[in-house]
């Protein structure tokens, strides 16, 4: 195969520490600590580290972007030290189709990080030649150790690059980066994703056997004595406490919905978006939360109806607010800390970037929301199919096992363990810089924490009227809601593996999970409580009541 260096050591730079170590400079600048990866792109494709496994003797993994150090000691010494990447040998794929075209395609981009103790002769100027590399026709050679992180030490950074014809097409260039071991994982996961469908449509259909039996004892004419979920037929639409909070809760869920679903089905599983390109991603979850504005102001403005609400416009006002408000604040302050340390990531203020987040809140959301919440008042409210009790039922004593605390937190952990694999994934994408590329099994996942989420609130939702218990509202909400929670306690886990040491770094980890685990909690709880309100409402709407 044709390989041959282009263009060997492009440039040389020094950097001479004055009143910051290097280690605080790759610290603020560079990322946490020195198992940061850095990442580049070309022609979208991410830069990668080729590596190969004791067990793997034919195939080669892929690592999405290098390490910009590594911590070691010499043989024979206890003591550790720090060791500097500053040295980037890049190679270029190309594949050339003569047949079509003159030019080459970009098909892969690797690198080769190496720590060098670069040397050079006399006082460093513009044509200072080091003596620590020796040019090849093919690759460059050092005849020096490696660098070490000292305070005030000067370092020269040099990179090569090598151009290598492939045979590699334009179409198949991301395989390389797809061949890895977490194939097989995902292929277990899809299974465990079906079984898990097949097991939940399982439940349901025995729940609605079991109904359509108790509907059909209920409904005999010698039945005299109720009992069961019968029992609480006047109590069970009765108004929740902080009813207007719930409806606000769910039109924000809605929001979370059909942004998701939409995101997922049309554009995920469509490869409309590159499975790299995160900020185009993002772009297109900004763009659908806020034309999904209407359907949070619709539903929550028709629940808020049927609960006997009168001033529309304060819960389309909460609920314009309810996630956009604490995301924003969150994210001001993290802005504000990124902006302390002197990093290039934080939006200045002003900025095009912040006007266009302005603008798509306030001038579009917020008025979709208040176009649904208009016309979702309008409609005539849902008629509950069973009268309500003026008086309150009381509700029997219950034994600890039985409280709602315990079947909040069993429930709650089922979609959490369903969707865990997809859940790594993604935080392993965002945090640790690999692909997540399998779009369809994003899909496949989404439906099976729907059928979970659907089928836990509404098992656990009739064993608690079977109980006697009729305060389902929000029980059916937070049954599901709460596996929110528990994603925050996985990320809290999952921040061992970061290496991060800097507590700017800490509270910027922490406030975007804390965002992620909040938009969870309302998705979920939003599938549950609806699911419930429809299992009711055919349960009670079947019952023949004098």
């Amino acid at each position: 195969m044709l390989c041959f260096l282009m263009h060997t050591i492009l440039f040389l730079f020094v950097v001479q520490m004055q009143h910051l170590t290097l280690l605080d400079i790759l610290v603020i600048f560079l990322g946490i600590n020195l198992k940061t990866l850095l990442i580049r792109f070309l022609d979208r494709l991410p830069v990668a580290v080729r590596y190969q496994l004791p067990s793997d003797e034919a195939d080669h993994n892929y690592q999405i972007g290098s390490n910009i150090g590594l911590k070691g000691n010499y043989a024979g010494e206890e003591d550790y030290k720090y060791f500097i990447y500053n040295h980037l040998a890049f190679t270029v794929l190309y594949h050339k189709d003569n047949a079509r075209t003159e030019s080459a395609n970009i098909v892969g981009f690797m690198v080769n990080p190496l720590s060098v103790k670069h040397e050079y002769e006399g006082k460093w100027n513009e044509t200072t030649t080091l003596t620590t590399c020796k040019t090849h026709i093919e690759e460059t050679y050092f005849s020096s150790g490696p660098q070490i992180v000292r305070d005030k030490e000067e370092i020269v950074f040099t990179y090569d690059v090598i151009f290598q014809e492939s045979n590699i097409t334009w179409a198949s260039r991301w395989n390389a980066y797809h061949q890895t071991q977490a194939d097989e994982l995902h292929f277990y996961a899809a299974i465990n994703y079906l079984v898990t469908l097949a097991f939940y449509l399982g439940v349901l259909a025995i729940i609605m056997m079991r109904t359509y039996r108790d509907i059909s004892k209920y409904n005999e004419p010698d039945m005299l004595e109720e009992t069961g979920w019968k029992l609480v037929h006047g109590d069970v639409f009765r108004r929740p406490i902080n009813s207007d909070l719930l409806c606000i809760f769910a039109g924000t869920g809605v929001q979370c919905f059909g942004t998701v679903i939409t995101a997922v089905s049309v554009l995920s599983v469509s490869g409309f978006i590159l499975p790299s390109d995160w900020f185009a991603f993002w772009r297109v979850i900004l763009v659908l939360w806020a034309l999904m504005g209407y359907f949070a102001g619709y539903s929550s403005a028709h629940l808020y109806k049927m609960f006997g609400g009168t001033q529309w416009r304060k819960t389309a006002v909460k609920t314009a607010f309810m996630l956009p408000g604490p995301v924003a604040i969150i994210l001001f302050i993290l802005n504000f800390l990124t902006y302390s340390q002197k990093s290039s990531s934080p939006l200045p203020f002003p900025s095009g970037q912040m006007f266009a987040l302005i603008l798509v809140w306030f001038g579009f959301s917020i008025p979709l929301v208040f176009i649904g919440s208009f016309f979702g008042f309008r409609i005539k409210a849902s008629q509950d199919p069973v009268l309500t009790n003026k008086i309150p039922r009381e509700i029997p004593e219950q034994p600890y096992y039985k409280k709602p605390i315990i079947s909040l937190l069993a429930g709650g952990i089922l979609p959490f363990v369903v969707v865990f694999y997809e859940l790594w994934n993604i935080l392993v994408s965002i945090w640790l810089h690999q692909l997540y590329y399998i779009q369809s099994f994003q899909f496949l996942a989404f439906l099976t924490l729907l059928a979970t989420c659907a089928g836990t609130t509404i098992v656990l939702c009739y064993f608690q009227l079977c109980r006697e218990d009729y305060r389902w509202w929000w029980t059916s909400f937070l049954t599901s809601g709460i596996s929110g929670v528990y994603l925050f306690l996985y990320a809290t886990y999952f921040f061992a593996s970061m290496y991060v040491t800097k507590p700017v770094a800490m509270l910027l980890y922490f406030g975007y999970m804390l965002i992620g685990s909040f938009a969870f909690f309302m998705l979920t709880g939003t599938v549950g409580f609806y699911a419930c309100l429809c299992f009711t409402r055919y349960m009670y709407s079947s019952l023949k009541i004098d």
